[in-house]
């Protein structure tokens, strides 16, 4: 009641109470939303409203601050992977890999959703994107897994949260982002992810086979392969699988930086699909780079809008106001962790996943760095929170992706998707409380 009377009399006053503005931010934001704007636009009008409105700072800074935003070297891994990811997912690397999986485990009790899971997470460390992990795998194991008599919900379902392991296992676009923020390690995170993705495999790999099971009859195994077929398979994902050892291996060893390790992931990608498998040709490369440069595009500019706004309310101290209340100066750092992860998971729900991470990542490392939190395990939770969000409804992105790559009714889609929700659930809780989880591959190999 006091904090409505104080909003109030702020507004009645006509003084710029942190309520206020608060309150207009928001609600210029979420009227151009609704008005169908990207939301590039939001960000913009609502640090230009507030610094006009509001403040008396010159606007030029907006422009000082999204060069800033654009500026860090780490930044420059993310057109190289997201260019390797495009030429590998225009090429044959999903099905080798899909290929070995199956060879080994397709035949058992659970086997293709237990390969699919495995190899979304594969080729995760090939993409580092979930989309275009929803949309390579689940073209070639969707068919399959109906044939078997799995039901739509659940493959779906399946799909879009095994596609969002991406978002963990390196390289990943989210803690490259996250790194620049919060000027932590992008090859700690990197290694530091991996422990939390495999382990999320693990736990859909588990559920997949108990729902299997619980399906009895209905599910049609695969016939189990020969020796003479693994070893086949295993000769044609040996090069895929190169692509993630160049990158983990190339960083854990110190031979190359994040950046660097892009930068070859580009070449090897090129030779892989162009020169040993031939399936792409130079034309198609051209095509790829458009691809990659429209997205870049896209990503900068949010980074640097992202940048932005974030400076204008860290500067007019409104998330330290709002935030006040929660007294997280004296919490324990598990309660501290579990705020972050909650604002990021709600923030995520409704906004792109990286619009999240530019706003509310400025706002928390204080705190984080106040409770004495790790940024490395931070950085990995927060990106957990990402991979749910984008799994979620309302307007998670893989389910948009899956909606236009199945052709399937919404509620259709979403139908499957509480089970892996509480799973994705639970492991936020073992990262919170069982951090080595996380920062036990890190410590063993970097300090």
């Amino acid at each position: 009641m006091d904090t409505l009377i104080q909003f109030f009399s702020g507004m009645i006053a006509g003084e710029p109470d942190i309520y206020v503005m608060a309150f207009t931010l928001v609600g210029v934001m979420v009227i151009l939303l609704f008005l169908s704007f990207p939301m590039i636009v939001p960000l913009a009008i609502g640090s230009l409203i507030g610094l006009v409105h509001f403040s008396d700072v010159d606007t030029q800074v907006i422009i000082q601050q999204m060069i800033t935003g654009i500026s860090p070297n780490a930044l420059i891994a993310v057109p190289m992977f997201i260019l390797a990811a495009d030429i590998m997912t225009r090429g044959h690397t999903a099905n080798n890999l899909l290929g070995l999986i199956e060879a080994f485990v397709g035949h058992l009790r659970g086997g293709l959703p237990i390969t699919t899971c495995i190899s979304c997470t594969l080729f995760g460390s090939v993409s580092g994107s979930t989309q275009a992990t929803v949309v390579s795998i689940g073209q070639i194991m969707r068919p399959k897994l109906l044939k078997a008599g799995y039901k739509d919900s659940f493959v779906m379902a399946l799909i879009i949260n095994a596609s969002d392991i991406a978002f963990l296992i390196p390289p990943s676009i989210g803690l490259i982002i996250y790194g620049t923020l919060a000027n932590a390690s992008v090859g700690e995170l990197f290694i530091a992810g991996i422990g939390p993705g495999v382990v999320l495999a693990i736990f859909f790999s588990f559920y997949s086979y108990i729902y299997s099971v619980s399906q009895g009859s209905r599910i049609t195994l695969v016939e189990k392969t020969d020796f003479a077929q693994k070893i086949q398979a295993l000769k044609k994902a040996i090069l895929p699988l190169g692509f993630p050892a160049l990158i983990v291996g190339g960083i854990y060893s110190g031979m190359v930086t994040p950046t660097e390790a892009a930068s070859f992931s580009v070449l090897y990608a090129v030779l892989l699909e162009c020169v040993i498998y031939k399936e792409l040709k130079f034309s198609d490369l051209l095509e790829t780079a458009l691809s990659t440069g429209l997205i870049t595009a896209v990503v900068f500019i949010l980074v640097g809008i992202g940048q932005a706004f974030s400076w204008y309310i860290s500067f007019e101290q409104i998330p330290q106001e709002l935030l006040a209340p929660l007294n997280l100066a004296d919490s324990s750092p598990e309660f501290v962790l579990f705020v972050i992860a909650l604002a990021f998971f709600i923030g995520c729900m409704f906004v792109d996943s990286i619009v999240v991470l530019l706003i509310l990542t400025p706002i928390f490392m204080p705190i984080a760095n106040a409770a004495g939190l790790d940024p490395v395990l931070v950085g990995v939770v927060v990106t957990l929170q990402m991979a749910i969000g984008s799994a979620t409804p309302p307007f998670g992105c893989d389910i948009f992706t899956a909606i236009a790559i199945f052709n399937k009714p919404y509620m259709q889609v979403i139908k499957g998707t509480p089970a892996f929700i509480l799973i994705l659930f639970f492991m936020s809780g073992l990262l919170i409380f069982f951090p080595g989880i996380a920062l036990f591959l890190r410590d063993l190999f970097l300090n």
